[in-house]
């Protein structure tokens, strides 16, 4: 279970979980295929968002954070086109669901593209393994931080949050952008304040890689219920996973999203080089090999090869 709850969560925030491209040289979309694609981007997006296998508290959380991105950045979004057999894939006997929706960014918007996405899979031993995710990467007229959002769920007792900024230059190297995006913003009271929830422990990826390109601010923990108290479960979700969560993505979208930041040619050069470095890497070991094995060669093909022109620097 390890294996895969690190594979799709890379999979879903691409650590750093840092992606950097212009969505202008990746994908277009003509006026003229307006009908279709309108038609595909609803079906898509209806299923994306009816998020099946989780709680109500999980899916409202997950609902309202969508929510949040799509007024702040709804007119400067495009429709998501991916085929609808990538929007949404159920293996063969029916064990594993995807559901994917990425939206692109308009050429002068300073999102590259936003990713959300919900994997379900049956798990050998009994339940399933549930996990949904909402990402948002930004181009590179901006050099801020990323923001990665994934609830994994592998039992009703038991999930690992995973909620960051993942810095998208070296905080040591600049350390202005330590102190802008990290502490100016007060990011680590956040965690402070989840941690004093007593079922909350810290969460330690087994993935070295994951590790390395987290921030110093970033909430990885692990929360756990006793006694198989499924209510305790989504009341912790319910007050402090959600508020949290909000607040986070707020300071993401006040701070990082809508900065206006000056990116020389120098800067652009060496974040292309680090975000392809670390998308590249993300394919190689986590996709290539998780995807076959939840849903087959055939499928994890088309769903990767769809997937690698967002990937693209």
């Amino acid at each position: 279970m390890e294996v895969m709850i690190s594979a799709c969560r890379n999979f879903l925030h691409t650590p750093p979980f840092s992606l950097l491209s212009s969505s202008s040289s990746r994908l277009q979309l003509s006026a003229s295929s307006s009908s279709s694609s309108s038609a595909m981007e609803t079906n898509g997006r209806s299923k994306f968002l009816d998020f099946p296998f989780v709680s109500a508290p999980h899916k409202n959380l997950m609902v309202d954070l969508v929510s949040s991105f799509e007024n702040r950045f709804h007119s400067q979004l495009l429709p998501c086109s991916l085929p609808p057999d990538v929007q949404h894939y159920q293996s063969q006997t029916g064990a594993a669901q995807v559901s994917l929706h990425i939206r692109p960014g308009h050429t002068d918007s300073p999102i590259d593209f936003v990713l959300g996405s919900w994997v379900h899979a049956a798990l050998p031993t009994g339940g399933s393994l549930d996990i949904t995710s909402l990402s948002a990467y930004l181009n590179s007229s901006n050099d801020a931080p990323n923001f990665v959002f994934e609830l994994i769920r592998s039992s009703p007792t038991m999930v690992i949050l995973i909620l960051d900024l993942p810095p998208r230059k070296d905080p040591v190297l600049w350390p202005d952008y330590l102190k802008t995006f990290y502490e100016d913003t007060k990011l680590d009271t956040h965690r402070q304040a989840l941690e004093r929830v007593p079922e909350v422990q810290p969460y330690f990826s087994s993935s070295l890689f994951i590790r390395t390109v987290a921030s110093p601010t970033a909430i990885m923990v692990r929360i756990q219920t006793e006694n198989g108290d499924e209510e305790r479960m989504e009341e912790i979700i319910k007050n402090h996973l959600d508020p949290i969560s909000k607040q986070v993505l707020g300071i993401w979208l006040d701070h990082c999203a809508c900065a206006m930041r000056e990116v020389g040619e120098e800067d652009r050069a060496y974040l292309k080089k680090r975000d392809g470095l670390i998308r590249n890497k993300t394919i190689e070991v986590d996709l290539g090999s998780s995807f076959p094995r939840l849903f087959g060669p055939e499928a994890a093909n088309r769903i990767l090869e769809a997937i690698k022109e967002y990937f693209a620097v």
